[in-house]
């Protein structure tokens, strides 16, 4: 099969140029061809966005399958897939400005009701887009882990939070749920909302997850929970918060917390930092939900996808 990915507006740091990357690589591995269509910078206007859109359109005829990586639709002449991640514009808009949530749910919107299937990450997600945009089709395809830490651990030395400060992330309750907590432990943060946004590869990655009491996701709302599945694939014990996303991903392999209860994250925060047969248990059961998850399942479900569309 002869796939297109278009690109557009994948951000090169972040949990959407994972997915893009490692499926691509999946995809290759099953025998596909899978080529990537990258606009040259975000296009803020219309008349840009209509140029952009009418070249992808002229490099698709010659694939069997586009694939909007994010949610988009083209005037192309083969059929379209398009990746919907999650509907937190919808879910928790207190978390996201006017403009931004009127923008996103018509580009959502079209792009649901245009292609020819939806691919989700998780029932959640997928269930949200049925609910609101019936679409033709709906293919769920779980991500694999991000990144691929060894499950080896050190001494608990701190709390780990890996992501953005977003609002919907929770990091103001997190931050008074440590404080609350009074554990001795620090609380590293990393990615775009730690000192000075602070990126890691995978080596310093698997690092910092060795030496972790536990990875803490306090999110009002996750499509997937790309790090919860890391956290878990790493070996670290997980503080989520009791939500329909993270609880698809994590099942029983994590501690739960309702996010909008300071005191119930710190509860989870004492816990974690003090009871060893806790993390333990958790180190355990997340190695063996992790394993559940593939880059080559999610393959093979996106391939399903494509067969569809084309069907």
């Amino acid at each position: 099969m002869r796939i297109l990915l278009n690109l557009a507006h994948v951000a090169p740091a972040g949990g959407t140029a994972v997915y893009a990357s490692s499926l691509a690589a999946a995809l290759r591995d099953l025998g596909h061809t899978v080529d990537e269509a990258r606009a040259a910078h975000r296009y803020t206007n219309l008349a840009a966005e209509a140029v952009w859109q009418a070249r992808l359109a002229r490099r698709a005829r010659r694939y069997e399958i586009l694939h909007h990586v994010l949610p988009a639709l083209g005037p192309a002449g083969v059929p379209q897939v398009v990746t919907v991640h999650d509907l937190a514009f919808v879910r928790v808009p207190e978390c996201f400005n006017a403009r931004y949530r009127r923008s996103a749910l018509v580009r959502h919107r079209r792009a649901a009701r245009g292609a020819a299937v939806v691919v989700c990450p998780s029932e959640a997600t997928a269930a949200d887009a049925r609910s609101r945009w019936s679409p033709s089709h709906v293919v769920v395809a779980p991500h694999g882990p991000g990144q691929a830490p060894a499950h080896d651990r050190g001494e608990p030395r701190y709390f780990l939070y890996v992501g953005d400060d977003e609002p919907r992330k929770n990091l103001a309750r997190l931050r008074e749920a440590h404080a609350a907590a009074g554990t001795g432990l620090p609380l590293e943060i990393i990615g775009r909302a730690g000192r000075a946004g602070r990126t890691v590869d995978a080596a310093e990655l698997a690092g910092l997850h060795r030496h972790a009491t536990a990875l803490v996701i306090p999110s009002l709302y996750e499509g997937f929970g790309f790090t919860a599945l890391e956290g878990m694939h790493a070996g670290t014990p997980v503080l989520a918060a009791r939500t329909a996303g993270l609880a698809e991903v994590c099942g029983e392999a994590a501690r739960y917390c309702d996010p909008y209860d300071v005191a119930d994250i710190a509860r989870g925060l004492s816990e974690l930092a003090t009871v060893g047969p806790l993390r333990e248990e958790l180190r355990r059961r997340g190695i063996a939900r992790a394993a559940a998850f593939s880059w080559e399942r999610s393959a093979r479900a996106h391939v399903e996808a494509y067969t569809l569309a084309l069907g």
